[in-house]
């Protein structure tokens, strides 16, 4: 079953919340054929710990304002790759 219109939307959403912040490099991936958990892979990359703490914020903020939360976020701590679980959509933000 291919990826949701909802899923495509916040995909999309979650990288442009990530240009936004200078992202150095964005690709969704869906998986929704491979996968059960999901239906796309939002991967980004940043230049800095700290660029990739402000990517994260962002992604959030702005898939907040379409009614998605979070269900889980991992790698917080070190910086250097967080990654956030929408259900629909799985953000990694990574250095």
């Amino acid at each position: 079953m291919p990826a949701t219109e909802r899923s495509l939307d916040l995909a999309r959403t979650a990288a442009a919340a990530a240009d936004e912040k200078l992202a150095t490099t964005i690709a969704g991936i869906d998986v929704s054929e491979q996968l059960a958990l999901t239906d796309a892979f939002v991967i980004v990359s940043a230049s800095s710990d700290r660029q990739v703490g402000a990517i994260v914020d962002e992604v959030e903020d702005q898939l907040r304002l379409k009614g998605a939360k979070p269900i889980r976020r991992e790698g917080e701590r070190d910086g250097r790759w967080v990654l956030l679980d929408f259900g629909d959509i799985v953000v990694h933000v990574q250095h």
